[in-house]
């Protein structure tokens, strides 16, 4: 057996190194659809600073609890995976069951946050959480289930969005419209990390979209739902959905489509979609960067 997937007591000092290497760079990514939200709902933002700091704080230990139950229901195949091997939780010296108490204690957490944000938002949060059980829990392990683990991206970034927007809003068509472009992007994100752990997935048997269909199939798919996310922008803000001014963000995307065709050249390897991936959410963080100030100056 396998000692690395054998139980661990944990210190403080182990959960830790795991808490400071656990994705926060996306964590803090997966602050903005939400904020971005409630920058849509909120006329007044400066003046509901209490309940937008609480968003964050309910919003952080929601992501960071679906990143841990992902952890914590991929141990064996990480472990498999030579790109992911050295950063699984017990490497750091967490156990399964210490990491099984702090994934869930953070989701109780959160839910009672948001719980004071109303009965919507609450909803709201609840579903994303049932979102991320459907596709990691092992029992259920949508993740390996071809276009099913789409659509749970696909929905989870409508969801995220509204979660901010229903704090000043009620759900509206105006809302899910702006939210779809989220959602697109991320079910597009979605199939380009697919891709970028094509070998490992197909080493552990997990028939992902780019397993079941092909690494550059699922590359070119990504494409295709980037492409639809930019000409959806570009409809909301030429009808005033969005301030119209944000019509001419569409040219950035050009460069996104000259950053993929080099990963494409370079054999769409772990390295050359990674890189890819760091440019282009820093691409989408000067759109939403952008929508803010757009938003303010209308």
């Amino acid at each position: 057996m396998n000692s690395s997937v054998l139980p661990i007591p944990a210190t403080k000092a182990s959960v830790f190194r795991y808490f400071s290497r656990l994705r926060l760079l996306d964590i803090l990514v997966l602050q903005g659809p939400p904020l971005l939200g409630a920058a849509f709902a909120i006329p007044h933002p400066s003046r509901h600073m209490g309940t937008l700091a609480a968003l964050v704080v309910a919003n952080v230990f929601l992501v960071t609890h679906i990143f841990m139950l992902n952890d914590w229901s991929g141990l064996t195949t990480d472990l498999a995976d030579p790109n992911k091997a050295a950063g699984v939780f017990t490497a750091r010296g967490v156990g399964r069951a210490e990491l099984g108490i702090l994934t869930t204690g953070l989701l109780i957490t959160s839910l009672l946050l948001f719980s004071r944000l109303g009965p919507i938002t609450l909803g709201l949060s609840l579903a994303i959480a049932t979102l991320s059980a459907l596709y990691s829990l092992p029992r259920l392990h949508w993740k390996g289930r071809p276009f099913l683990n789409s659509a749970v991206h696909l929905a989870g970034g409508i969801l995220h969005f509204l979660l901010g927007y229903s704090l000043g809003h009620a759900i509206d068509g105006r809302g899910v419209a702006i939210a779809t472009f989220f959602a697109l992007i991320f079910a597009a994100g979605h199939l380009t990390q697919e891709t970028r752990d094509y070998h490992g997935d197909a080493f552990n048997a997990i028939t992902t979209n780019a397993v079941s269909f092909g690494p550059r199939r699922t590359f070119a798919a990504s494409l295709v739902l980037f492409s639809a996310a930019q000409i959806l922008f570009l409809l909301l803000a030429l009808n005033g959905i969005l301030p119209r001014a944000l019509a001419a963000l569409v040219v950035l995307y050009p460069i996104q489509i000259l950053w993929s065709h080099e990963a494409l050249r370079d054999g769409l390897t772990y390295a050359s979609v990674s890189r890819l991936q760091a440019r282009y959410r820093a691409l989408y963080a000067l759109v939403g960067l952008a929508m803010v100030a757009a938003l303010y100056a209308r």
